[in-house]
């Protein structure tokens, strides 16, 4: 019997595993993946248990104190996704297993800081007077509360002189989980119709009483299951003493029952049937179907590239193998990059497989989140749909694992832990014995570099995180749904027409709209068809500056330049780094002029343009500003789908696959967005959502077009998406990345630094790029370059300077410390360098 546990403990900032000894009333009820609190120095803390032991490497070990959940709360696959993430990533173990944790249920120790009595602040700094007048003014507070408070800014050193002088106190605390399950009062009926009708003549002392109980008892005769007091209240106008006074005549019983929270149950969805397959999709089905037969048999089979054209149906080839998953008894988790796709594609898959499906993403309540997680772990979901977050559900028996719009950044998680979803999916689904798909129009080009279509299909061994071969899958041409029902196969992808913006300027014209965007515009709203413009930028104008001096008006705490809004309440200037925000000033800061002025273009103003353009047009806006609020992202859809609107003006949330067959014209307002930053991955981003965006259109019989306005018409990521050219963009993209040792040809290590004083940023910055040189001409490690150091791109953020280095060679990541670097942000193989 063992007598030890492994324990990561619930601290992203401590690395390891420790070994707690198993206390007797604990002992054959604790298994792997276990939630408990554990002593951790001075602090109680909650852990997982990683492993059970017979002995322990340490002779002295603390006790566990108890267990949270009588449940696991993460599976063994879990645990060893979580150690693969772990090494792959240079991430804590226990910043990964955060991740798994349920939200709500999980919780960190915090120390709780409370003021003493008459503390005597002479000498006090500026900070150790607002902590104190903090504290005076709310309280006792939780250190993450004071982060909220004093954000950037480093209060803990001048409150460790506050305690050791005895101003301040300060105790270990452990927050109760947020969540629990829901418990409703219900009633139902306790006699027979033939008795409650014996007991209806005397049921109060009023003829008002009388009725409302009498209607009450009514409606519990017609209801055989219970129903919710609340319910009853409403049908029949009684109230809680009504329904006691019957239950004490013991005509009903009231008790209390757990409901679900179900973030889909107000969704009814019409059944549909599996349509039949058009030849290239019948082909990359028998191949993926294959899989599922040599994964029964044993063998191991390589993750699915599908690689398909916009609208060439990869949706239906992935219901086709969720419906093969559940045939086989097993369960899928379905990704997508955004919230903003996830009410399409919930409603497809709802319509296929009612009641089986789950949703998890971070708009949902905590409730709802935590519902959903433990409906999954009971193996009452079997279909998971939701963005990164969905992949850490802890399905009991996971045979699938898809990822829509496999290119997208989202899939990224840019902030600690840093992973890549997409290499962690093809990882899970290793370690599960499942299926991996990963669908896009416009596939990364490292991703399409692995995918070789003749290698074959069964591999033997595990893959490593990030050394994943995939299997090419290709939908090279567009389906169109027929009016008279089946599809028309081979439909030519919408014609897209450049425009040179540089030529309008000349001819006159500086508006926001180009002659043939405004002319294609006029001709959509006469034939009552609809409109998409994209734009990848918020706001109203991107640039505020002052006419006489020049003088722009930045961010205080990132030096970058406030957007000019007109639509959010209370705020004008916007830094959409940070948050930080302000009304625009009357005159200007350094000369006094008043001849601010706003200067770009945000997707407000190409709001607001067509309004002034176009009275008749119905427009609605969908970005970051519009869809902050609870299932916001649903509401503009399904307005846009039901034709209340006619043109929708947009940033990237329109370039994430959606279907919406009754587009003609897509208007890109200005291409050049981002195509010039200084990354190398900058002409292939803005390959990908130019292509996606096109791809909107034209989507039914009525057929469709793009206009793409642009300054820089020549540039091959510009020529590429307007001819549907992936196969011309790649070619180019590849040699040049081959030139200069980028992936797929090298792997990228990204090492940045954050400080309040820039000099301290650079200076540790520049000791990190020396000492990984000095690694790096010590092993002979020619083909690997210290990129650095240098401030990023974004060099100040959030009032703190940034600096990075970059290793780029065959592998990069080998040449960092083995142990954890504190204060490092480290990031393998990221998706950009700024």
């Amino acid at each position: 019997m063992p007598f030890f546990a492994e324990i990561v403990v619930n601290i992203p900032s401590v690395s390891g595993v420790f070994h707690y000894s198993i206390p007797p009333d604990l002992e054959g009820h604790l298994g792997l993946g276990h939630l408990v609190h554990v002593p951790f120095g001075r602090q109680v803390v909650q852990g997982v248990v990683l492993a059970l032991a017979t002995a322990s490497p340490v002779q002295e070990t603390k006790s566990i104190l108890d267990l949270i959940d009588p449940s696991p709360v993460i599976t063994p696959a879990q645990i060893e996704l979580a150690k693969n993430l772990s090494q792959a990533t240079h991430n804590s173990l226990a910043a990964i297993i955060s991740m798994m944790l349920p939200p709500g249920l999980a919780k960190q120790a915090d120390m709780l800081y409370s003021i003493a009595n008459n503390p005597d602040p002479t000498g006090w700094s500026d900070t150790q007077k607002r902590l104190y007048n903090l504290l005076k003014k709310r309280g006792s507070l939780r250190g993450r509360q004071i982060d909220r408070a004093f954000p950037n800014r480093d209060w803990r050193k001048p409150a460790q002189a506050l305690l050791r002088s005895g101003s301040l106190i300060s105790q270990s605390v452990l927050p109760p989980p947020g969540v629990r399950p829901k418990f409703i009062r219900v009633a139902q009926l306790a006699v027979t119709p033939e008795q409650a009708f014996a007991a209806m003549p005397d049921l109060g002392n009023t003829a008002n009483t009388q009725k409302r109980r009498q209607v009450a008892l009514q409606f519990l005769l017609r209801e055989p299951e219970p129903v919710n007091v609340t319910w009853v209240y409403a049908e029949s106008g009684c109230n809680l003493g009504d329904l006691q006074e019957l239950a004490e005549r013991e005509l009903i019983v009231l008790f209390e029952t757990e409901i679900w929270r179900d973030p889909l149950a107000h969704i009814t969805q019409n059944l549909t049937n599996p349509p039949q397959l058009t030849s290239d999709q019948q082909n990359a089905w028998n191949t993926i179907e294959d899989g599922f037969s040599r994964l029964t048999s044993g063998e191991s089979v390589l993750p699915f590239l599908l690689h398909g054209v916009t609208g060439s149906g990869k949706t239906e080839i992935y219901l086709r193998a969720v419906s093969e998953t559940l045939r086989r008894g097993k369960q899928a988790i379905v990704m997508v990059p955004e919230i903003a796709l996830t009410p399409q594609t919930v409603r497809r898959f709802l319509a296929r497989f009612p009641g089986q499906v789950g949703l998890v993403h971070s708009r949902l309540s905590e409730g709802e989140r935590y519902d959903t997680w433990r409906r999954a772990r009971l193996g009452q979901l079997k279909v998971i749909i939701g963005p990164r977050s969905a992949l850490f559900s802890p399905l009991p028996r996971i045979g699938l694992i898809i990822l829509d719009e496999c290119h997208d950044s989202s899939y990224y998680q840019n902030e600690p832990p840093f992973y890549d979803a997409v290499q962690a999916a093809m990882d899970s689904a290793a370690l599960n014995g499942a299926i991996c798909i990963l669908g896009s129009a416009t596939p990364p080009v490292a991703l399409k570099y692995q995918a070789v279509s003749s290698m074959p299909a069964a591999v033997t061994g595990s893959q490593k995180y990030g050394q994943h071969q995939l299997q090419l899958l290709a939908l090279p041409s567009r389906i169109t749904p027929l009016d008279s029902g089946g599809v028309s196969e081979g439909t030519a992808l919408p014609p897209v027409q450049i425009i040179d913006m540089r030529s309008e300027l000349k001819s006159g014209n500086r508006g926001v709209f180009s002659n043939a965007l405004e002319h294609a515009l006029t001709t959509v709203l006469a034939r009552d068809e609809q409109a998409i413009l994209f734009l990848n930028r918020r706001g109203t104008a991107t640039y505020v500056f002052c006419r006489d001096c020049g003088t722009a008006l930045n961010c205080p705490r990132c030096e970058n330049p406030l957007t000019f809004h007109t639509q959010l309440p209370g705020v004008e200037l916007l830094c959409h780094r940070c948050g930080y925000t302000r009304k625009l000033p009357k005159t200007c800061p350094t000369c006094k002029s008043s001849a601010i002025r706003q200067y770009g273009l945000g997707s407000e103003r190409v709001a607001a343009e067509v309004q002034e353009r176009f009275p008749q047009a119905r427009t609605l806006r969908w970005d970051w500003e519009t869809t902050r609020e609870k299932d916001a992202h649903e509401i503009i859809l399904s307005h846009f789908v039901s034709q209340r609107s006619n043109v929708l003006v947009g940033t990237q949330m329109l370039a994430k696959g959606l279907d919406l067959p009754k587009v003609t014209l897509v208007g890109i307002v200005l291409a050049d967005v981002g195509l010039n930053l200084p990354d190398p991955f900058a002409a292939e981003r803005s390959f990908q959502v130019l292509t996606q965006v096109a791809g909107r259109a034209g989507r039914s019989t009525l057929g469709g077009q793009v206009i793409l306005q642009t300054f820089q018409p020549e540039h091959y990521a510009i020529q590429a998406a307007a001819g549907h050219d992936y196969a011309g963009f790649y070619a180019r993209e590849l040699s040049e990345r081959q030139k200069l040792g980028y992936p797929p040809f090298g792997r990228l290590v990204r090492l940045e630094f954050r400080h309040l004083d820039s000099q301290v940023a650079e200076s540790t910055t520049k000791t990190m790029a020396d000492y990984l040189q000095t690694r790096v001409n010590k092993t002979g490690r020619v083909e690997t370059d210290v990129l650095g150091p240098v401030p990023c791109f974004f060099a100040k953020m959030n009032n703190l300077y940034r600096w990075q280095v970059i290793l780029r060679g065959p592998d990069p990541a080998s040449l960092l410390p083995t142990r954890f670097l504190e204060g490092w942000r480290v990031e393998i193989d990221p998706p950009g360098l700024l």
